[in-house]
């Protein structure tokens, strides 16, 4: 998939991803800061169906969501982390084992414990309303 929207149409995008990437449980999310990582996440958890509060995970590292759609949601934010071993202990190992839906900003922080099964989402700024997404196997973008 390769798009380009403006911030209006996000939930429509959101929309459309669903049903390109719905096969694979772990998503990365690729994008530099303030790109919208966050707020896409909360478009894709709005069209799954998701009831509960999406928020960062910032400084939680995990929240977990429920969905009538895709079951159980890890949203994990990895930005924070030092290590693997930080994130060991975080227990993402376990939610990325878990078999439930894991999407994942910063993924680069901890790439280690990314199995090779992932569908990989890229965003960039175009300009203040815009962005372009797509996806595919590209190198994690830091």
């Amino acid at each position: 998939m390769d798009a380009v929207f403006e911030l209006a149409q996000i939930k429509a995008v959101a929309t459309a991803l669903w049903k390109e990437g719905k096969a694979k449980k772990i998503w990365t999310f690729n994008a530099a800061m303030g790109t919208g990582k966050t707020s896409f996440i909360h478009a894709l958890c709005e069209v799954l169906g998701v009831t509960d509060t999406v928020t960062s995970p910032s400084y939680a590292i995990i929240n977990e969501y429920n969905s009538p759609e895709a079951g159980t949601i890890y949203h994990m934010d990895w930005y924070r982390l030092k290590d693997e071993e930080e994130a060991i202990q975080a227990g993402i190992e376990d939610a990325l084992s878990s078999g439930n839906l894991c999407l994942i900003e910063w993924p680069e922080k901890a790439a280690g414990l990314l199995p090779e099964a992932i569908f990989q989402v890229h965003l960039e700024i175009l300009d203040e309303k815009s962005r372009r997404l797509y996806t595919g196997e590209n190198q994690l973008i830091l």
